[in-house]
């Protein structure tokens, strides 16, 4: 997992969006089907806050099933700063959320429906 996760941070530094895609495409391929941050629920929430500089991202949200979280409001690392620039203040969003290296992650995102 940490192998794939640096691996497509660093094709979405060096080529943009794009790569995201097809090092995912690419993993699951490898791999039998979706990752694990796919297969976990996704989490809906608000977006309150963006810090570009900081890689992080403050969202209002409902239960983290994948962590056994109640809702609240919280700062998240993003593993990618292409991320924060998907969403802005007050976006309704769902979106992946792990941990990684003691900090809680947003590994995807997308517009709430």
């Amino acid at each position: 997992m940490k192998r794939t996760l640096v691996t497509t941070a660093l094709l979405a530094v060096l080529g943009g969006g794009a790569p995201l895609a097809l090092a995912q495409t690419e993993h699951d391929a490898h791999h039998g089907g979706a990752s694990a941050a796919a297969e976990a629920p996704l989490a809906e929430g608000t977006v309150k806050k963006i810090d570009k500089s900081a890689g992080k991202l403050t969202i209002a949200h409902g239960p983290l099933e994948s962590l056994n979280m109640p809702p609240m409001t919280m700062v998240f690392r993003a593993v990618e700063p292409g991320l924060l620039d998907q969403v802005k203040v007050g976006d309704k969003i769902r979106f992946a959320v792990e941990r990684a290296g003691g900090a809680l992650t947003v590994t995807a995102i997308e517009p709430a429906r």
